[in-house]
């Protein structure tokens, strides 16, 4: 398979006439952690059940899972809206560590978020500068509301350059820290063959780099993916954005934790559906020490910041792929 067919494959729109299998598939295509596509699907006549698939945990930037979390109550998300298109009502609760979405027939439900599913991407690259009306901003912060989660959306220069700040500092020590480098490169694709031959991971062209054959791309990458000219292209993308959105919970644990993936994904859908892309600036939230010091300057109180996104008008970039249902499915 080409990485063109992989990708009508894996972005193909819903159809229901296969059932609670395609919903599945269709969950998958919400955000997640370095692609790892962390969980496991249960299936039964009742619900369906997404368990954390701790194979794919990432131990060294996210060491309590809250990453792994948040990506599946992305999935759960997903998850309603697909249940709702193909006339099944879904309720969601969290039990024994794992998402239960409760399922009962209803009338047929199509709604914008479940149109831009297809459409969704995290786009890695700079934006246009643009600023977001008012309007639009309301209507993300809406989206962005869950139980139990708040959004806080900047568009003052001058906090997002602090907040620019903060992901610098966080990525500066990520950077120089010899387990996270070599977990994200486990977890690199440099090119559509080996995005394909897994249908997981950071494809390199996804994030707006050349795709390379692994044996020039591994020995290039100290050169090119270095502390200056990756904090560099993240002050640039952030003052390239309309803004940045910070997704705070009112406690820290994992019923929370996937609560905010929920948001975030309500969030990610409606700037798709209003034509505008984000992506992920989390550094700041992956070194505990940022995290309080970031918690500090937004004056949260007791709590903390789980996800930090930058928002605004930008280009199409290559899809991730996603495994095929039957690999998700326990």
């Amino acid at each position: 398979m080409t990485y063109a067919e992989a990708v009508r494959t894996t972005w193909a729109p819903l159809r229901p006439d296969e059932g609670v299998h395609d919903i599945v598939r269709y969950a998958t295509l919400a955000a997640n952690s370095d692609n790892t596509q962390p969980w496991r699907f249960t299936l039964s006549p009742e619900n369906i059940v997404i368990a954390p698939d701790l194979s794919r945990r990432c131990p060294a930037v996210d060491p309590d899972d809250h990453h792994l979390y948040v990506s599946l109550g992305c999935a759960a998300e997903n998850l309603t809206h697909a249940a709702a298109a193909a006339g099944l009502r879904s309720t969601l609760r969290f039990e024994a560590g794992a998402v239960v979405a409760d399922l009962e027939r209803a009338t047929a439900q199509v709604s914008a978020q479940f149109a831009a599913i297809p459409n969704r991407q995290s786009t890695r690259t700079a934006f246009d500068g643009r600023p977001v009306s008012n309007d639009l901003l309301r209507s993300l912060e809406q989206a962005g509301t869950g139980e139990g989660v708040a959004v806080l959306l900047l568009t003052d220069r001058q906090q997002m350059q602090r907040l620019a700040d903060y992901v610098v500092e966080g990525n500066t020590m990520q950077l120089r820290d010899p387990k996270f480098m070599e977990e994200l490169q486990a977890w690199m694709r440099f090119n559509e063959g080996e995005a394909v031959a897994t249908m997981d991971g950071l494809f390199s062209r996804a994030s707006g780099n050349p795709a390379l054959p692994r044996w020039l791309a591994r020995p290039l990458l100290p050169f090119v993916f270095t502390e200056r000219r990756e904090n560099d292209k993240y002050r640039a993308c952030i003052e390239s954005s309309a803004g940045l959105a910070v997704f705070v919970a009112e406690h820290d644990d994992k019923a929370h934790w996937v609560e905010v993936g929920r948001a975030c994904q309500r969030f990610a859908l409606q700037a798709t559906a209003l034509g505008l892309k984000y992506a992920f600036v989390n550094q700041p939230v992956e070194i505990p020490g940022l995290r309080r010091q970031l918690a500090a300057y937004l004056g949260l109180g007791g709590r903390l910041p789980d996800l930090v996104v930058r928002f605004g008008a930008g280009p199409e970039l290559p899809k991730s792929l996603r495994r095929p249902v039957a690999q998700v499915i326990a």
